[in-house]
C-alpha cells in the first residue's frame, strides 16, 4: 500500500444537492467514475455497494475529498446557471465497448442546449442501424448529467427515455434551454 492510499481512499463519494434532487458523485483517483440520480439513503447504499463490487474496492463518503472538489463545483455551477460544459477528468472504467465509444462521442459531440436523435448518435460511431443499442448505451450510461444521455432524443420529436425518469429529462433539457421550463 502507498502512502497516497492511506490518505486517501480508492473510491470516494459524496452526495450534491442539485436542480433535479441529490446526485450521488463518487470518483476515484483517475475521475469521476459514477453519477445517481435520486440519491436517498437507500439508493445511496445501493450504489455503495454496485461500485465496491465492480471496482473491487469499498467507497468512503468523503464530500471534502480533493478527488470530489472540482466535481462538485462544476455541478453546482451547471446547475446553477454558469457552466454550460464540464471539464473533469473521468473514470471509464465502468463502461466498455460500444457503449463507452457511443458516449465518449455523445460527451465530445453533443454541446449544451442541442439534441441528438438515438440513429444520428449511432451513425457518428459508424453503426447507423444501431438506434436501439444506443438508446441501450445511454441506459447504462455510469455519468449521466456530466456525460448528457438527458441530450438524446426520439428522431420523430419524442423525449426517449431516460434512467433518471422523464421529468429529470425534461427539468435537464428545460435548464439547457432545449425544453420550456414547466409552468408548475
Amino acid at each position: 500500500m502507498d502512502s497516497r492510499e492511506q490518505v486517501e481512499p480508492r473510491v470516494v463519494w459524496a452526495v450534491v444537492e442539485s436542480g433535479i434532487g441529490p446526485l450521488l458523485l463518487a470518483a476515484s483517483r483517475d475521475g469521476l467514475v459514477n453519477v445517481v440520480f435520486h440519491a436517498t439513503d437507500a439508493v445511496r447504499d445501493k450504489a455503495a455497494e454496485r461500485l465496491a463490487s465492480r471496482l473491487g474496492t469499498e467507497p468512503v463518503e468523503a464530500p471534502g475529498s480533493p478527488l470530489l472538489a472540482e466535481a462538485i463545483r462544476q455541478v453546482k455551477a451547471y446547475f446553477a446557471g454558469e457552466r454550460r460544459d464540464f471539464a473533469l477528468p473521468l473514470d471509464w472504467s465502468l463502461i466498455s465497448g460500444f457503449n463507452r465509444e457511443v458516449l465518449r462521442e455523445l460527451a465530445s459531440g453533443v454541446p449544451y442546449g442541442q439534441v441528438v436523435g438515438y440513429g444520428d448518435l449511432a451513425g457518428r460511431v459508424g453503426q447507423p442501424g444501431a438506434a436501439q443499442a444506443v438508446g441501450m448505451a445511454m441506459g447504462a450510461n455510469p455519468l449521466p448529467v456530466v456525460v448528457p444521455c438527458h441530450r438524446v432524443v426520439e428522431s420523430g420529436g419524442g423525449i426517449g427515455g431516460f434512467g433518471g425518469g422523464l421529468e429529470t429529462k425534461r427539468r435537464l433539457l428545460a435548464l439547457e434551454g432545449v425544453l420550456p421550463e414547466p409552468l408548475f
